[in-house]
């Protein structure tokens, strides 16, 4: 069965009742080469458990199951469940999950499920809650990797260098932990229903150790946050309304320790910058 053709599409969808839903942010791939170059840049072979997160009908999932030794896909729309148990039963190494991926104890089900593999993720991520879903699977360090489809924009700002102005507070927060590489983009019309915006793969490896060696993670955190909290101001400014236990003089004189200017941004540091900016703050107190 061809899972990326319109018309098999649109008889499988019909055969079990389905309609698809806009909260849950639906687009089937309609391509066959797309899913065909996510499974490959995922590096998945058999010696690899691979957790899938929304498949749809399953086009990436088959995909997968033609290279891991184990393929678990969640899908919270119970919808899909008949859908996928016809699609999916020529292959006998794939695992359907119903749930809630933000609710799953992800290394708890990787234990049960990859016992021998290495657990993995290659998945196409509902663009709507992309943000809480990677920083689920950060969090989760028996994944060595994920090559996700995401939203362009999104991906572009996860994969600027650090100091530019298209990063953020999550984007330092990914470099920290892993090391993103921006792939390949899809166009919108390999999609049904075709999404407003351009998609792009990224994959994120995990870092043998954090990019920075920093003396208090969380404070590192509160400080890397804190500079983009007003985002159009300077970092003087920004980290006077996120950290109200320290003085505006004192968060200039640590700024001045560590060689930044006055007029700076939280944009134009680097993680190397707020490691250093955490330290000198905490010594300030």
């Amino acid at each position: 069965m061809n899972l990326c053709d319109y018309d098999t599409i649109r008889a499988l969808l019909g055969r079990h009742g389905f309609h698809f839903s806009k909260s849950m942010g639906q687009n089937f791939l309609i391509d066959p080469q797309v899913p065909y170059d996510i499974a490959a840049a995922s590096g998945a072979d058999e010696h690899c458990g691979v957790l899938e997160i929304g498949p749809g009908i399953g086009p990436l999932t088959a995909q997968l199951a033609q290279r891991a030794g184990k393929v678990v896909s969640v899908e919270l729309d119970a919808s899909l469940l008949p859908v996928l148990a016809e699609t999916m039963a020529p292959y006998h190494n794939v695992e359907i999950v119903p749930g809630d991926v933000l609710r799953l104890d992800l290394a708890a089900l990787a234990a049960e499920k990859f016992q021998g593999l290495t657990p993995m993720v290659c998945a196409n991520l509902p663009y709507n809650i992309t943000t809480p879903i990677l920083e689920k699977l950060v969090g989760t360090p028996c994944f060595e990797r994920f090559t996700v489809m995401i939203q362009k924009e999104v991906a572009q700002r996860l994969c600027a260098p650090e100091g530019s102005a298209q990063g953020g507070s999550f984007s330092l927060f990914l470099r920290y932990y892993m090391e993103p590489e921006y792939l390949f983009d899809v166009p919108a019309d390999r999609f049904l229903p075709p999404p407003k915006v351009t998609s792009a793969v990224i994959r994120c490896v995990r870092r043998s150790r954090p990019a920075v060696e920093v003396e208090d993670e969380a404070f590192f955190f509160k400080v890397m946050r804190g500079a983009f909290l007003l985002r159009r101001k300077t970092l003087a400014n920004s980290l006077a309304a996120a950290l109200p236990a320290y003085s505006r003089a004192q968060i200039q004189s640590a700024m001045e320790r560590c060689g930044l200017p006055p007029t700076v941004r939280g944009e134009a540091l680097t993680l190397r910058d707020f490691a250093l900016l955490a330290s000198a703050l905490k010594a300030a107190t």
